[in-house]
C-alpha cells in the first residue's frame, strides 16, 4: 500500500520545510534512532506515525545501524523489542555500505550512520521518521517524506 506525500498530514502535521512538494509516493516507513528513541520514551508523535502505519498495512523499517546506536541491553530497552516484533530489520550489507560510503562522502557534515539510513530510505522510497531533519534532508533531497518526531 502507498502513501502519498500530500497526505502527510495523516502523519500529523509536517514543517513546511521538510514537506515534500507535488504528489510523491512513498512504499513505506523507516524510523531512525531518534524515532526509536522518542518511541522508547513514549512521545506521541511517533506514536501516531506508527499507528497510521500499522493502519495503512505498513510494516516499518528499521535499519540493523539505527538499532545498534540506541540499543543499550538493559531495563531502559523495554519498550523497543516490543516494536522491534512488528518491523522489518534493515541489515548492512557490503552493497549498503558502499552506496553509503559514496553518499557520505559526496555530503559534507554527513554521519555515517545517515548516510547508511539515507541509502536504505532512497532504495525503498520510504518516509522516514526522525528527530534529525535538516541531516535528512541533506541526504535525501527534497523528493522525499522527512516526518519530524
Amino acid at each position: 500500500m502507498e502513501l502519498l506525500a500530500e497526505d502527510s498530514a495523516d502523519f500529523g502535521e509536517v514543517p513546511a520545510d521538510v514537506a515534500n512538494p507535488g504528489r510523491s509516493r512513498v512504499a513505506g516507513l523507516t524510523l531512525d534512532a531518534g524515532a526509536l528513541i522518542a518511541y522508547e520514551r513514549g512521545e506521541e508523535r511517533v506514536r501516531e506515525i506508527l499507528a497510521v502505519a500499522y493502519a495503512r498495512g505498513l510494516v516499518p523499517t528499521i535499519p540493523a545501524i539505527a538499532l545498534a546506536e540506541v540499543w543499550r541491553g538493559d531495563a531502559k530497552d523495554a519498550r523497543v523489542p516490543r516494536l522491534l516484533k512488528a518491523c522489518s530489520i534493515e541489515a548492512l550489507d557490503e552493497r549498503l555500505a558502499r552506496a553509503a560510503g559514496r553518499l557520505r562522502r559526496a555530503t559534507p557534515g554527513a554521519s555515517t550512520i545517515d548516510a547508511c539510513i539515507a541509502v536504505g530510505v532512497s532504495q525503498r522510497v520510504d518516509a522516514t521518521a526522525t528527530s534529525d531533519p535538516d541531516d535528512l534532508r541533506k541526504l535525501l533531497g527534497p523528493g522525499f517524506t522527512i516526518l519530524t518526531v
